[in-house]
């Protein structure tokens, strides 16, 4: 292995465990553990940046016959910003004619959504508590963002009449007999105060319906970067410098079908 192979291979495997992360986390996160969603946008803005990255390097490896962009194109260029990476993706994928097997954009609203509020939350958004803290621009909240722009429209596009209806009838029940001697004070994910016991009950309902549908959304965003990804490295090895890992030993466990992310909770 020489240097670039390795730092190349460290830095997918690294990349591989944070969209792992990210992707757990994701389906675990509420209004009742409100940090779980910090933990699964760090990890998944993070990854998807690098990921990204990746995918740039070896395009410009490819054109250039062997050779990686200059340190300011990737932090000053692009930086943190994953909608321009996800821009400069699309170019790839259509200066090269790359035929996809699953995904070859991310072209439902939902998706980008996701991207959208991972942009924010890379570029700034994951200070908002300390920038209202110290009077700096108020920038706005992930969590809020992400219940309102993500969470809402899977509710009200993915989970079913019927769904909503027994949530909504166990919250009432569930308040009715917890009347006499449950207390709640928490807040939901929009920054409203939660002190009655059927919206606490419903909130949960709502989280636990719409949970693995935001993960899969969450994994057809990384499996869409990873197949971008296996694309180019290929024609990277074909230059012959003995640079570039197998990437699709590394990233295999996301490059399979919707049935199969849907049946994992743990990546």
């Amino acid at each position: 292995m020489n240097d670039t192979f390795d730092a190349l291979l460290k830095e997918a495997g690294f990349t591989k465990e944070m969209l792992g992360a990210g992707a757990s986390q994701i389906r675990n996160a509420n209004y009742a553990s409100k940090g779980i969603y910090f933990q699964s946008f760090v990890s998944l803005s993070t990854g998807l940046e690098r990921i990204g990255k990746l995918c740039l390097m070896l395009d410009f490896y490819i054109r250039s016959g062997g050779e990686f962009p200059d340190f300011a194109s990737m932090k000053k260029e692009i930086g943190h910003k994953l909608i321009l990476l996800y821009e400069k993706s699309q170019k790839i994928v259509a200066d090269r004619s790359i035929a996809f097997r699953y995904l070859k954009c991310l072209p439902d609203p939902i998706h980008t959504s996701i991207v959208s509020v991972l942009h924010g939350f890379a570029e700034g958004d994951r200070y908002a508590n300390i920038n209202h803290l110290v009077g700096s621009i108020q920038t706005d909240d992930p969590i809020s963002r992400w219940y309102r722009e993500v969470d809402i429209p899977i509710y009200e596009q993915r989970v079913t009449g019927h769904k909503k209806e027994v949530i909504a009838c166990k919250a009432a029940m569930l308040a009715k007999a917890a009347k006499s001697w449950a207390v709640v004070f928490h807040s939901s994910e929009s920054g409203k105060e939660i002190t009655d016991f059927e919206e606490a009950s419903f909130l949960t309902g709502v989280y636990e319906s719409v949970s693995p549908y935001r993960q899969l959304y969450v994994l057809q965003i990384i499996r869409y970067w990873v197949e971008l990804l296996l694309e180019l490295e290929s024609p990277a090895r074909a230059i012959g410098k003995q640079d570039i890992p197998y990437f699709g030993e590394l990233f295999a466990i996301f490059y399979n079908d919707d049935k199969l992310l849907r049946s994992r909770k743990t990546w």
